[in-house]
């Protein structure tokens, strides 16, 4: 059985009412506006506007709204640098420490080899003179006169030793001294080298300094193992800053000024 169509333009019937047409120029509801002709296309809303030509950052890396990025990390990648707080500053390659260590090594063993010739020399200077002055040991007085030589030889050595232990505290003071002072020895003044401590950019301080100095010397006491693994240390950093043990006890890091 079949019924009549209701008739078209009845208002009570909800079959017969036709879709409200859109106004002409405008975009249904879900769809993107489309702009005039000849007027560039604008961002959707809520989404900042990137200026013409400026390059699109991948999806996913795009800082959240009302955001800006930071201005540098604490290390840049693949360049050198790092950011302390007086600014950009360039680390210092494992090369360039190196041979900073191999000039302040030459300067310490030259200052050593003269405390050593120095002290050996009066040694056997001493033992010529006894020689030629005691005589034959036929003498009667060879005897008291080598116990004299011998006396003289040995305040010899003792001098000798006393000029190895003012080295020794050379030593110290010069490593010691000098970078907790004046940031740098003198093989790193040569090649433009600087130990700054790493919160402030300054000179690291007497304290930072001896930190700085002593471990190196501690690991040197087990035949120097320990002192080449603290110098090499700076291979195994994962930071990106090139520090090793004793600078990150220090808190310090070496930079090319």
């Amino acid at each position: 059985m079949s019924y009549p169509p209701p008739p078209a333009g009845d208002p009570n019937n909800p079959y017969s009412q036709q879709p409200p047409q859109q106004p002409q120029g405008q975009p249904g509801y879900g769809y993107p506006q489309q702009a005039p002709q000849g007027v560039p296309p604008q961002q959707g809303y809520g989404y900042p506007q990137q200026a013409p030509g400026a390059p699109q950052q991948p999806y996913g890396q795009q800082a959240a709204y009302g955001q800006q990025q930071p201005a540098g990390s604490s290390v840049q990648a693949n360049n050198g640098y790092i950011n302390l707080v007086s600014g950009p500053v360039l680390l210092a390659t494992m090369g360039q420490r190196f041979l900073a260590r191999l000039l302040d090594g030459v300067i310490v063993g030259v200052i050593m080899t003269i405390a050593m010739v120095a002290g050996l020399g009066s040694v056997v200077g001493i033992a010529g003179n006894a020689a030629e002055d005691c005589g034959s040991y036929m003498d009667p007085g060879y005897d008291a006169c080598m116990n004299e030589a011998a006396a003289q030889a040995s305040s010899g050595v003792a001098v000798m030793f006393g000029i190895l232990g003012i080295f020794a505290l050379f030593m110290l003071l010069y490593e010691w001294l000098m970078i907790g002072i004046k940031g740098a020895t003198f093989g790193k003044m040569a090649l433009g080298l600087r130990v700054v401590k790493e919160s402030t950019g300054g000179v690291p301080g007497v304290g930072a300094g001896f930190i700085r100095y002593i471990i190196p010397m501690v690991g040197a006491f087990i035949c120097y193992i320990g002192m080449l693994l603290t110098y090499l240390s700076p291979f195994f950093d994962n930071s990106g800053k090139l520090q090793g043990w004793h600078d990150r006890a220090a808190g310090t890091v070496v930079i090319k000024k």
